[in-house]
């Protein structure tokens, strides 16, 4: 069995990952600094549950500073699944300067982890965001990334660079994955789906950016966190897209929740945020040809495990924050 390195192991995707190693056998050292960007107690109930299981060990820094590359002095990974990140489009307007020393400088010093400590393998977790606007769709990883529309693309663009140059000069196998609108059980409550379900469950107005003919391709949690496993096997550097089959405007979207939770919402339409995408589909030929993956679980049954688990934890979920 072999050893990880997890970044950003209370987030989202980090603490699926984590728990997906972990029942394979693997041993998992995990970070995260636990921040604010969104509502903490939703990481802290992720750690929790990771935190319980064995093989698992956990460090509360933050990836960006330099000093946390000691840390792991000691540690002989097998692979650094870098997934620790500020997230979030529009956030990355208001604060670009978080999203620069998170995603450029928290990946440089994971890159020096395994330069400086003899680990072969890096994962970096990028996204759909960098593909800007209008690319070909289905979008394939050969599409232009060099015109961001908003700092947290630009950001992993610089990321991944970073990570092409780590290769060329170590021998460094990298893959970095990107992934497309990620949602699921515990998810991220700064993006549509999560926002979407809690809003309708308690009766509130369900906010929409614009008109709501905008759509996405979204993808089902543990579908990314195998993905992101896969890509652990030597590729050498590759970029590959993790990508739901399903695309849904988000006029559908409320739609699909109103049905699967037998409410009806009351929708409120905003002006368009200029650093949103109008559209996203990932072209994830690669991902099957590379790593013999698809996405498995359908866009009904995904929201409906998301709104179990949402019944199910209730009682604190509702007074989770919305950004």
């Amino acid at each position: 069995m072999a050893h990880y390195l997890v970044t950003g192991a209370a987030g989202f995707i980090g603490a699926r990952t984590s728990t997906m190693l972990l029942e394979q056998g693997h041993t998992v050292v995990g970070i995260d600094n636990i921040n604010d960007a969104y509502d903490p107690r939703i990481k802290e109930y992720r750690l929790r549950k990771l935190q319980s299981s064995q093989g698992f060990k956990f460090h509360k820094d933050d990836i960006s500073e330099k000093s946390v590359i000691d840390l792991f002095k000691h540690e002989k990974f097998d692979g650094v699944i870098n997934l620790a990140a500020r997230a979030g489009v529009r956030f990355s307007v208001d604060n670009p300067w978080a999203f620069l020393e998170s995603n450029v400088t928290g990946t440089l010093n994971m890159l020096e982890v395994c330069r400086q400590f003899g680990c072969k393998k890096f994962i970096l977790a990028s996204t759909s965001s960098i593909y800007g606007e209008n690319p070909e769709y289905p979008t394939p990883e050969t599409a232009s990334s060099s015109e961001p529309l908003q700092p947290y693309a630009a950001s992993k663009k610089g990321a991944e660079a970073l990570a092409h140059s780590y290769h060329h000069l170590y021998d460094i196998d990298v893959t970095v994955v990107r992934y497309f609108t990620v949602y699921g059980p515990a998810g991220r409550p700064d993006l549509a789906i999560f926002r979407f379900v809690k809003w309708m469950i308690e009766g509130e107005p369900i906010r929409v950016n614009g008109d709501g003919t905008q759509s996405r391709g979204f993808t089902y949690v543990d579908d990314i966190a195998r993905g992101t496993i896969a890509a652990l096997k030597p590729l050498g550097y590759e970029i590959i897209n993790l990508g739901g089959h399903e695309v849904i405007t988000i006029n559908g979207l409320v739609e699909l929740v109103e049905e699967l939770t037998g409410k009806k919402a009351n929708v409120q339409y905003g002006p368009p945020n200029l650093a949103d995408m109008h559209m996203n589909q990932a072209n994830v030929t690669k991902a099957r040809e590379l790593l013999g993956w698809n996405p498995q679980v359908k866009l009904a049954e995904g929201i409906k495990n998301l709104i179990d688990w949402y019944y199910a934890e209730r009682e604190w979920a509702k007074d989770i924050l919305m950004p």
